[in-house]
């Protein structure tokens, strides 16, 4: 997860846990740890996962105790198996203590999305189809949980309203009608910035071509419409499946033909991977 954007948004968010949890202090640390007693702790995975966050690891306990030392036995986005070592730790035994929980709670929240990710990336391989993210993160975190996709194997969609051009129903509602809804994004679109309308129908896919836009959203399609779709277009636009997307519906989707799929439940469902800390006397 190496990168300044991904570090700022972090140290951001650290900020923050770190406030809510530890506030004014770690009174049960303070009143049965002794301040000099050393500790030694190792992070364990407790199911089949994908390791990532503990570059968010490192960082709360750089912020908490600069004297806490991590070895890294896992690398971000390598495959775990139950008992398998994550990481270990040397440091204080009362900063060990304090930081467990933010550290956990990120490791684990990065985790399950990554595995997530993996899981249904592994589901569309046979198929040309590309996994791909949405806008539907926790407030605050989307630059870690879209780092998280990525190193489960899935894509990135656009970060957010600023980097790409989506037309959806509401907007076509507004501009009345999709030929001139495209037109007007076209004429004031930045020169190279994608422009992709929503469509819920082949009726407005094919309203859609005409207007030529740079990809096409099918919105909560059956596969068969999915499949006609992917006939009527024949490959001249990029088309993205959207709506009903789960690890028991993607195979079928990716199997109509379809070159994306995104799926909002890759960063809003995902379950937090089962991870532990074990911290014991040095």
């Amino acid at each position: 997860m190496n990168g300044k954007p991904i570090e700022s948004a972090a140290t951001g968010l650290i900020t923050m846990a770190l406030a809510e949890d530890v506030g004014g202090g770690d009174i049960t640390t303070a009143l049965l740890i002794d301040a000099h007693q050393a500790g030694r702790a190792e992070i364990i995975a407790k199911q089949n996962m994908v390791c990532c966050g503990l570059d968010v690891v490192a960082q709360v306990y750089g912020r908490i105790c600069p004297d806490v030392r991590m070895h890294r036995l896992a690398a971000e986005g390598e495959r775990a198996e139950p008992g398998a070592k994550l990481a270990e730790l040397q440091g204080p035994f009362a900063a060990l203590l304090t930081g467990e929980r933010t550290a956990l709670n990120f490791l684990q929240r990065l985790s399950g999305i990554a595995t997530l990710a993996h899981s249904l990336a592994g589901a569309i391989a046979h198929t040309k189809a590309v996994l791909l993210d949405t806008r539907k993160t926790t407030p605050g975190w989307r630059v870690l949980e879209k780092a998280a996709v990525r190193l489960g194997g899935g894509s990135n969609h656009r970060m957010g309203l600023y980097d790409a051009v989506l037309i959806k129903e509401n907007h076509v509602a507004a501009c009345g009608g999709i030929r001139p809804a495209v037109a007007k994004a076209r004429a004031g679109c930045p020169k190279g910035m994608q422009i992709e309308i929503e469509v819920r129908s082949l009726d407005e896919l094919r309203q859609a071509l005409e207007a030529a836009p740079d990809m096409i959203m099918l919105d909560n399609m059956p596969p068969e419409d999915m499949r006609r779709a992917v006939e009527l277009t024949a490959g001249r636009v990029p088309l993205e499946a959207s709506g009903n997307v789960s690890p028991a519906t993607i195979a079928a989707i990716a199997e109509t033909g379809v070159d994306f799929i995104s799926c909002g439940a890759l960063t809003h469902s995902a379950p937090a991977a089962d991870v532990s800390m074990l911290i014991e006397q040095a």
